[in-house]
């Protein structure tokens, strides 16, 4: 099982991603850390699922370029 140390480390995104793409967002709850199954894009200060345009529901605590 990877640390939290470590997950943070792998979705290092700083400040704003960009916003022409989309990106895979790390989150975060009482039970650790998850990466989300679906891409999302901040907008307005908003999580949204790229897909849907729906709100996350959830504490995102960092980003990262999608890899392929």
């Amino acid at each position: 099982m990877a640390t939290r140390e470590r997950r943070l480390a792998e979705f290092n995104g700083e400040g704003e991603p960009p916003r022409d793409q989309p990106v895979q967002v790390l989150c975060e709850d009482h039970s650790g850390t998850y990466q989300l199954p679906f891409a999302c894009r901040y907008v307005n200060g908003e999580w949204r699922n790229d897909e849907s345009g729906s709100t996350v529901e959830a504490t995102v605590v960092g980003w990262r370029l999608q890899r392929p």
